[in-house]
C-alpha cells in the first residue's frame, strides 16, 4: 500500500490547523440525483411552490446533500489527511442550501488522539458549510481514523 506523500499523517496535523474549501454551486441536477439515489422525494426538495408556501425562496436542498458535499469539498481541499476511515459524524442543519448557493467548507482541527494501534490516530474536524453569503447553513463534526508516519508507508 502506497500513501500519497501530501497526505497528512496523524504526527503532521494539530489542533489549531484551519482552512476552507473551495467552493460547489448546488445545482438542480444535484438535488433530483440525490433524489433518485437516496429516494427522498419529499415535495421541499421537488416542488418549487410547495417550498414557495413554505416561506423558502424555491426547492431547498437534501440536508444529507450538504454533508455529502462537504465530505466531497474536504477530500478535493488543498490541505488533505491521509484518511483511512471516517468513524463519526455530529451534524446540525442551520439553514437551507438552495439551486444556486455556492457552497464551501471551513474546517479546523480540534482535537486528536492516538488509538491502541500505533499505526493509526483519530483526529476530530471542525467544520461550517457556508454559502456565498457567508452564512453557515449547516455545521458539525467529524471523527476520522488517520495513519501515522510510522503506519503509512511511502
Amino acid at each position: 500500500m502506497r500513501i500519497d506523500p501530501g497526505l497528512l499523517r496523524y504526527e503532521q496535523i494539530e489542533p489549531g490547523l484551519a482552512f476552507e474549501t473551495g467552493g460547489i454551486t448546488v445545482t438542480e441536477g444535484h438535488i433530483t440525483g440525490f433524489a433518485g439515489l437516496t429516494g427522498d422525494f419529499y415535495d421541499i426538495h421537488m416542488d418549487d411552490e410547495y417550498a414557495r408556501a413554505l416561506g423558502y425562496p424555491g426547492r431547498v436542498a437534501h440536508g444529507l446533500l450538504g454533508l455529502a458535499l462537504t465530505d466531497g469539498l474536504k477530500n478535493r481541499a488543498s490541505i488533505r489527511f491521509a484518511a483511512i476511515v471516517s468513524l463519526n459524524w455530529r451534524w446540525s442543519f442551520t439553514g437551507p442550501i438552495l439551486v444556486g448557493d455556492r457552497i464551501a467548507a471551513r474546517i479546523a482541527v480540534l482535537s486528536k488522539r492516538m488509538t491502541k494501534n500505533p499505526a493509526r490516530g483519530i483526529v476530530t474536524l471542525g467544520f461550517d458549510l457556508v454559502n456565498q453569503k457567508g452564512e453557515v447553513v449547516q455545521k458539525g463534526e467529524n471523527d476520522m481514523m488517520v495513519h501515522t508516519l510510522a503506519g503509512a508507508p511511502a
